[in-house]
This record gives structure tokens, C-alpha cells and sequence, in this order.
């Protein structure tokens, strides 16, 4: 299939075809249009929900290349490049997981989350190059992003993807798109047209974001970054997050803010360790190697610790 796209190609995607219910926006008072825009979102959670087996099979395959020690890596153009890298940008701080677990990368380079840099989403060479530059494996899972689920780049990226062994998942709003065809796992949000057309950051950018939120979230999850519905890995790297994690000690622990803030302190800021230590009554590198024989999960890591109390 060529790259270039005629008119009647580009206007037949479901993501660029003109709202009928939009077609006086122009002419709206300010609170009739704002709340024609936000009649039209209510349908974007509607078009995620038809797509969650797939998007839990993506989450399933994520988990497998954490654990193989592999990378998630979001590849996109621009705003759902700009998404990717976001998501990606937010992991490290959410659950101290080390930078580059996962990646995100966007046509044009880092000067793309700014600006627009034209062409760079046209060339198919550039999107597999992108991946070629950060060592990309059999290990990884690469995770294309792009609404119509035909730019060049990240049809590209995930040929290269696949050549290789990497995984592969296409996440677009358009159907049955030639970047699914290059995916193991095609998920794909049908919200139908923007309110205003072919402004894809509407609609469909806020779809991507909630499945993005979903892709990496509910794999660290599974990697037993959460202790309830707690962010128990969180980075205590500014006062913010050190307040977060000793309200976070105080609500699961019980003790007071006092006693919360010297067990961070006890534990190095790390949040699951202090909550372990306080649970067993352990010191630091005994709850550290509990903590490791579990897999890092804190809950299993408690139960086998009661387990163990109660067969002595």
C-alpha cells in the first residue's frame, strides 16, 4: 500500500469524517458549545469499554515483558506520541520503576512534545531507526500510537518491532487499519468524529489517554506495585510525595504522623518497606529480603511472613 494518502482516503477514516451534530458549533453561545463538546466526550468511555478485552490482553503481554525484563515502549506521532511520552514520563515517579522500563518515543524527537515537526511522521525508515537507537529486543513490547492507524513512522516502527520478535500492539481509533495488520494485539476505540473535524487531540486523544492509563498502570499493578489502592513504590523525591507517602504510612499502618515519618526514614523513603517493617516488626534487611522472596509484592510478603509465625 502507498503511503501517500488521497483525499478520499484520508476523509473516509471515521476519525476525519464531519459530526453532524457539531455543524453549527460555530454559530453556538459559549455554554451551548461547551456543552455540545462534553456530550460528545460522554461516548469516549463507551468506545474504551468494547475494547477492554483487548486492551487486557495488551496488559497480560506487558506484564510478561516486565517480568522477562523487557521494556513497554510507546511509539507515536504527534498528540498521541506527545500521550506516550507522558505516560512513560509519569512511571518512574509513580513506581520507581528506572527510567527507560518504559519509553517514549515521537516522530520528530524530543523538539516534537513542543512543536510540530513537519514530515516526521512520513518516513517508515525513521520509525524503525527510532527503535534500532535504543537497542530494541525480543524482550520489549512496542505499543504504536497513531488515530488513523496509517502513518508511515509507526507502521515502520512496528515492521521493525516485529522483524525482531518484539511484541507488538496497534492503539488507534480508526478500524481494520493497516497498522493492525503489523500488531499482535490491535486495540481500537471507535469514538467517531471530533467536534471539530479531523482534530484528532479531541475525542480520540482523551481514548487513548484512558487506555494508556490502563496499558501501564494495571501492569504495575500486577507487578505488585500497589498495596490496596495505595501507590505503595511511590519516589519520595520531593515534599509532596514524602507528605503522600507518610499519609500513606499513617493510613495502612494506623500509627500517628510522627511515628510515620521516622519509619520512612528508618526504611530509606521507601514506602512498602516501612509498611513492612511496621507490620512484622522486622529490621530493615530482614523486611528487604521478605519483600524480595515475594517478588516485591508487600500483601504476599506479609501473608507468607504470617504463614511462617503461625507454622512455629
Amino acid at each position: 500500500m502507498m503511503d501517500d494518502l488521497s483525499v478520499a482516503d484520508l476523509f473516509g477514516l471515521v476519525s476525519e469524517t464531519r459530526n453532524p451534530r457539531t455543524m453549527d458549533i460555530d454559530i453556538l453561545p459559549i455554554p451551548e458549545l461547551v456543552a455540545r463538546m462534553n456530550g460528545e466526550d460522554k461516548v469516549v468511555a463507551e468506545a474504551v469499554e468494547k475494547e477492554l478485552p483487548a486492551i487486557a490482553l495488551a496488559v497480560g503481554r506487558i506484564e510478561a515483558a516486565f517480568r522477562a525484563g523487557g521494556r513497554l515502549v510507546y511509539i507515536g506521532v504527534g498528540t498521541s506520541g506527545r500521550l506516550g511520552v507522558l505516560d512513560a514520563s509519569e512511571c518512574p515517579p509513580t513506581f520507581s520503576v528506572p527510567p527507560g522500563m518504559v519509553a517514549g518515543l515521537i516522530a520528530g524527537g524530543d523538539a516534537a512534545l513542543r512543536n510540530s515537526v513537519e514530515g516526521a511522521e512520513d518516513s517508515r525508515d525513521q520509525g524503525a531507526n527510532d527503535l534500532r537507537a535504543i537497542g530494541l529486543n525480543d524482550k520489549d513490547l512496542v505499543v504504536g500510537l497513531t488515530v488513523s492507524g496509517r502513518t508511515p513512522y509507526v507502521i515502520g516502527a512496528l515492521n521493525y518491532a516485529r522483524d525482531i520478535g518484539a511484541g507488538t500492539v496497534a492503539l488507534t481509533c480508526n478500524p481494520n487499519t493497516e497498522l493492525a495488520q503489523r500488531a499482535d494485539i490491535e486495540i481500537a476505540p471507535i469514538v467517531g468524529p471530533e467536534v471539530l473535524s479531523g482534530s484528532s487531540r479531541l475525542k480520540s486523544g482523551t481514548a487513548q489517554k484512558m487506555v494508556l492509563n490502563m496499558l501501564s498502570t494495571a501492569a504495575m499493578i500486577r507487578l505488585g506495585k500497589a498495596y490496596e489502592n495505595l501507590m505503595v513504590d511511590l519516589s519520595v523525591s520531593n515534599q509532596k510525595l514524602k507528605t503522600r507517602a507518610v499519609g500513606i504510612l499513617c493510613e495502612v499502618t494506623g500509627v500517628n504522623q510522627e511515628k510515620a515519618e521516622r519509619l520512612l526514614s528508618k526504611s530509606g523513603n521507601n514506602v512498602k518497606l516501612a509498611i513492612f517493617m511496621s507490620f512484622t516488626g522486622a529490621h530493615q534487611n530482614e523486611s528487604r529480603a521478605c519483600l524480595e522472596a515475594a517478588g516485591g509484592n508487600l500483601r504476599l510478603a506479609i501473608q507468607m511472613t504470617q504463614n511462617q509465625s503461625a507454622q512455629t
